[in-house]
């Protein structure tokens, strides 16, 4: 079994569900995935990591740092730091805070973020692409610089879209429908 076909397995038993839900973009659907069950997982963590790192060196985007939105982000950017610790280009992870922090150093990016950084945004799930949107705002406010974004999931309803019209290229793990295909609910 692929990274691949391993990954679209785990979504499918331990993510996705049927049902009525309000998605965070304010859409309607008969389907959820909350990606969290899996990348907070031993197993999806193990699979993420390095499958993801290779999908981001199989870009060229030569990436320094790879974060996103807090939390979807988070298990992801650091499931890729980890597993490039021991190659020749060790990726930082970091998160950016939804909402800058009113206390402290006042930041909304956290971590080892340094100014002039090339940087992967990472999505857990992308549906209108505007949470990424946010982060890379935040990103760029702090001195990063966004190449790309790497989405566990694309939901494919125009969110990929909307990203690579504002000039970011996108790749996605997995894509609902190669999840739906295989759910059993």
């Amino acid at each position: 079994m692929t990274d691949h076909s391993a990954l679209v397995a785990l979504l499918a038993e331990r993510s996705a569900t049927r049902g009525q839900f309000v998605l965070s973009s304010g859409k309607q659907s008969t389907f959820y995935i909350d990606a969290r069950l899996t990348t907070m997982s031993p197993e999806g963590l193990s699979i993420i990591g390095p499958f993801a790192l290779s999908v981001l060196e199989q870009t060229g985007w030569g990436i320094e740092a790879v974060g996103g939105l807090t939390l979807g982000a988070d298990p992801i950017s650091y499931a890729i730091s980890f597993a490039s610790a021991g190659s020749d280009h060790p990726l930082r992870a970091f998160t950016v805070r939804k909402d800058v922090k009113t206390h402290g150093t006042g930041k909304q990016v956290e971590g080892p973020l340094k100014p002039g950084d090339r940087v992967a945004v990472i999505e857990d799930v992308i549906t209108t692409g505007r949470s990424a949107l946010r982060a890379i705002d935040a990103i760029q406010k702090a001195g990063g610089v966004v190449i790309g974004v790497l989405a566990l999931i694309d939901r494919e309803e125009g969110g990929r879209q909307e990203l690579e019209k504002a000039g970011f290229p996108v790749v996605a793990l997995v894509k609902a429908s190669q999840i739906i295909s295989i759910l059993q609910v």
